[in-house]
């Protein structure tokens, strides 16, 4: 019953919003009462929270399966573009979701240490490959004193739609801990 509410959940927040979203739809399409509902999940925000931390459980899931840290950093991220851009086309209930919290500057995200312990991993495996790329010097550096910009020309957002490999800039800041 929960992964039907949830479901049911997701499709509405990604139609509707948070503000938006009706528990009594969700109920409904779920095939439970709203008492029911409340049971399994508790109340509309904790519902909402619940739907966007198992939103970043699926990305985080595939996108360990990427195994970047095994790759030439240049093509770690270009394999991590191209994964996240297609991700977005496959899962577009996931942009809709983070454009909702997005406009709410993450009120719910920070509320969740789910999603911190999922996130910090992959950040620190992107700071991984960065930091190879810089060190072997694929990504000449400008740097700043606590940030670092990193130049690439092997992939950019247009080359996933005709397959051509223009020279972008990749930017990336790196932060002290």
């Amino acid at each position: 019953m929960r992964l039907r509410i949830l479901e049911a959940a997701k499709q509405e927040f990604a139609a509707h919003g948070l503000a938006g979203a009706r528990v009594d739809r969700i109920a409904a399409e779920a095939g439970a009462n709203k008492r029911m509902l409340y049971y399994h999940v508790g109340n509309k925000e904790d519902l909402y929270l619940a739907v966007l931390e198992g939103a970043y459980e699926k990305i985080r899931v595939e996108e360990r399966g990427l195994d970047l840290e095994h790759l030439d950093p240049p093509e770690a991220i270009e394999r991590l573009i191209e994964f996240t851009w297609n991700y977005f086309i496959r899962n577009p209930e996931f942009l809709a979701l983070l454009n909702t919290e997005n406009l709410a500057k993450a009120k719910h995200l920070k509320r969740s240490t789910k999603v911190k312990s999922m996130h910090s991993p992959f950040v620190e495996m992107i700071r991984t490959v960065v930091t190879r790329g810089v060190e072997s010097g694929d990504f000449p550096v400008k740097a700043a004193s606590t940030s670092a910009t990193i130049w690439s020309s092997r992939s950019s957002r247009a080359s996933f739609f005709n397959r051509s490999r223009p020279k972008i800039t990749l930017s990336v800041a790196l932060f002290d801990r």
